[in-house]
């Protein structure tokens, strides 16, 4: 009989005795073989979109480092893109998109259900990853969230305070609500034909939604994610999926529950010891080292990490980072981190 994946073990609740680990952003430029790959590409989307090459910058980490669940290479604005939006990267600034902030541009763009020709490559790496992992590591599937894709959709950048995004949900409301409804509609086509692909688990970024408040947070954060989780669960039963609302601090607390998420990501500004007492009473929680001491290594690297572990003992855990891997990291520091989890958690 095959075990069940270390990763699909925990989003089940169950409690290892060493958690699965792996990193958000862990195929990237802190690795040598990535920018290998990525210059053999051309450019971003050129990788985004060979599926040969998605697929091995996936595997990189897998191989070097033996994670316990790979997660799709692609990009959250590939869904813009997908319903028309312009996405350009400008080199040394980030991405570009054509802007949505008027009832014409709105109309501009296509249904949830045109996306898919477009969005095709991603699919076939999903398959062949599927085909191609080893057979103990999971794959993991993805998105942006509704309200973060609309703060890059209107803005045509990213923004330190999401500013273009509040201005125009003040100031028309209806057409505000109009995009988080085509994005939720689309995100759920994209997912769920990941999942058919050979996803495993699926995972929701909601990079920006700690700019949301109130009643806001209410209806842009944690509604949209309950209809894609309701739908996708409908559509693909006992399909696991994580929730990560980074920098919901309070509002972390049943957002799990509230949405039907089988796991939250915490990012690093809560503390473990906090978010096992409040948090990981719901079910699993993953998370929440600050990727800052992949730069900077040493014995705070271990300490830190094998707190971490402590932390989240007596519950369900996965491993992770409280945000992606930075660039400057030593990819050194990351082998020296799986070390102090498993030999913490022993």
């Amino acid at each position: 009989m095959v075990r069940k994946k270390k990763l699909l073990a925990a989003l089940a609740g169950e409690t290892q005795a060493v958690p699965p680990i792996w990193m958000m952003r862990q195929a990237g430029r802190y690795l040598p073989e990535y920018r290998a790959t990525r210059a053999q590409a051309g450019d971003f989307l050129s990788l985004c979109y060979t599926p040969d090459l998605a697929t091995e910058v996936t595997l990189q980490p897998i191989r070097r480092y033996g994670f316990d669940a790979a997660i799709l290479f692609a990009d959250i604005l590939l869904v813009p893109q997908a319903l028309g939006a312009d996405l350009w990267f400008a080199a040394g600034e980030g991405p570009r998109l054509s802007t949505v902030t008027t009832p014409a541009d709105f109309d501009r763009l296509s249904g949830p259900d045109d996306i898919h020709d477009h969005l095709a490559p991603v699919y076939e790496t999903v398959r062949i990853l599927s085909r191609e992992l080893p057979p103990e590591t999971a794959l993991i599937g993805f998105a942006g969230a509704p309200w973060t894709v609309a703060t890059y959709m209107i803005a045509g950048r990213g923004t330190p305070d999401q500013g273009p995004a509040h201005a125009l949900k003040a100031e028309n409301r209806p057409l505000f609500d109009a995009l988080i409804d085509r994005i939720t509609a689309a995100t759920i086509e994209y997912l769920s034909k990941q999942a058919g692909a050979g996803a495993e688990v699926i995972k929701i970024f909601d990079s920006w939604a700690g700019s949301l408040t109130g009643e806001d947070f209410d209806r842009y954060a944690l509604a949209p994610a309950t209809r894609i989780v309701a739908e996708l669960k409908r559509r693909h039963p006992g399909l696991p999926i994580i929730a990560f609302p980074r920098e919901a601090g309070e509002r972390y607390i049943g957002f799990a529950r509230a949405t039907g998420a089988d796991c939250v990501a915490l990012d690093n500004s809560v503390s473990p010891d906090w978010a096992a007492a409040n948090i990981q009473t719901d079910g699993c929680v993953q998370g929440n080292l600050a990727p800052s001491y992949l730069v900077t290594g040493g014995s705070a690297l271990i300490e830190q990490t094998r707190a971490i572990v402590r932390a989240f003992s007596n519950g369900p855990h996965i491993f992770n980072l409280g945000h992606g891997i930075t660039p400057d990291a030593n990819p050194d520091n990351v082998g020296l981190m799986i070390e102090a989890v498993r030999e913490g958690a022993g």
